[in-house]
């Protein structure tokens, strides 16, 4: 089927770079959880081996790799272990300190690099960033101390959200003026903060690529997003928009890429309003927006992340299916009050479906332990279906 997803070759000379890693070597991963996972299966697939790095023993990643060390992110011993054993190390983490990938990356290879991460795992560094680029961005305003807040005026309403270690809708607040974001700022414990000016969105959309060494770039084709309480919820591919849209968010991610010359996965978010695309924020790694390409694409996000780290080159990411993902959340389990395990095979019973369960011990609210992609030819009978699944899980109740 016809894709906006494509693969940009650089023009540029470059030098050939470090020596093609092969099977079966010894790869690492900075963290344990589903997207350590799903990057562990696909090495495996591929022919390597995989060390993960998490401190819980049991990890989703560290249960099925070849290697787990249970251990901080900033264990020295680890450290040493994963520089001396792994050929190329990524992560699966934006909090992942930044200063563990620039120690390892003095021994072994690691993308992305630790200058990528650091601006990542930041958002008033990230989106200054953007300003800087000239790539295109709300108003925002980044929140040091009280006295930055800005008074009721076109600012408000506002997110604000302190600037590291937030995901998932967590260490957010929607305020409606500056006593708000006053109370919002203190009840964050004064600690660094960017105030975003809300909007009027009419769609978020998002594209995953992959950049390799090189400078070429895989772009897995424009999804649309749509999240519950601030956590996504389905994304539908090809996403329901213009396809100036789509294209120019395709385009916008690949200058950003090259930008930050960003080797590896990247997630790029996006704010739809009316015809204009602002960048809402990056994650250096696979994105659970691109978790379609596992059932829907030629190459899937994790096969690209070895691929890039590897050295080998670049996988199509041409789509071959109309796709929507739904998140599982933990409140599948609990939705009547009490824990149970949902109706899987109702679920199972779709013939297009796809389940992909992360073995995560423990269910929680909010907590992602799977997600399921319907897939097929038709895309409205392919998202009809994927909101019976949806319904007969107990999603979103």
């Amino acid at each position: 089927m016809s894709s906006q997803a494509n693969i940009h070759k650089q023009d540029s000379n470059k030098s050939e770079g470090p020596a093609v890693i092969q099977p079966p070597a010894m790869l690492g991963m900075l963290g344990g959880g589903q997207l350590g996972r799903f990057f562990v299966i696909a090495a495996h697939e591929m022919g390597y081996k995989v060390t993960v790095l998490d401190p819980d023993k049991h990890s989703p990643a560290g249960s099925i790799a070849d290697v787990h060390l249970c251990a901080a992110f900033d264990d020295a011993a680890a450290l040493q272990t994963m520089a001396q054993t792994c050929q190329a190390i990524s992560t699966e983490f934006e909090n992942v300190p930044a200063e563990t990938l620039a120690t390892l990356a003095q021994s072994t290879v690691v993308h992305p690099s630790a200058a990528a991460v650091a601006i990542a795992q930041h958002r008033v560094k990230e989106k200054t960033f953007f300003q800087q680029a000239g790539l295109p961005v709300g108003p925002f305003v980044a929140v040091n101390s009280e006295s930055d807040l800005p008074a009721d005026g076109d600012m408000y309403p506002a997110v604000l959200k302190v600037a590291r270690f937030g995901y998932d809708g967590k260490g957010q607040a929607r305020v409606a003026n500056q006593a708000e974001a006053k109370a919002a700022f203190a009840g964050f414990k004064h600690e660094v903060c960017v105030l975003e000016k809300m909007l009027a969105l009419d769609l978020e959309v998002s594209v995953v690529l992959a950049r390799d060494v090189h400078g070429n770039i895989a772009a897995f084709t424009t999804a649309e997003n749509s999240h519950l309480n601030g956590i996504l919820d389905i994304s539908i591919v090809p996403a329901r928009c213009s396809e100036v849209i789509k294209a120019n968010a395709q385009e916008l991610a690949k200058k950003l890429a090259t930008r930050l010359d960003y080797v590896g996965v990247l997630g790029v978010e996006f704010f739809v309003v009316g015809q204009q695309l602002l960048i809402n924020e990056i994650a250096p790694r696979p994105h659970n927006s691109g978790h379609y390409t596992l059932d829907a694409c030629i190459t899937d996000q994790f096969e690209q992340q070895v691929r890039v780290i590897t050295g080998q080159a670049l996988g199509s990411p041409a789509l071959h299916s109309n796709a929507v993902m739904v998140n599982i959340l933990g409140d599948s389990w609990l939705y009547s009050g009490e824990q149970h395990e949902p109706a899987w095979d109702k679920a199972f019973a779709h013939g297009n479906l796809k389940m992909h369960l992360y073995g995560k011990q423990e269910p929680r609210k909010a907590r992602k332990m799977g997600h399921f992609t319907v897939i097929g030819d038709d895309a409205q009978a392919v998202l009809n279906t994927a909101r019976i699944a949806r319904s007969e899980l107990h999603i979103g109740e």
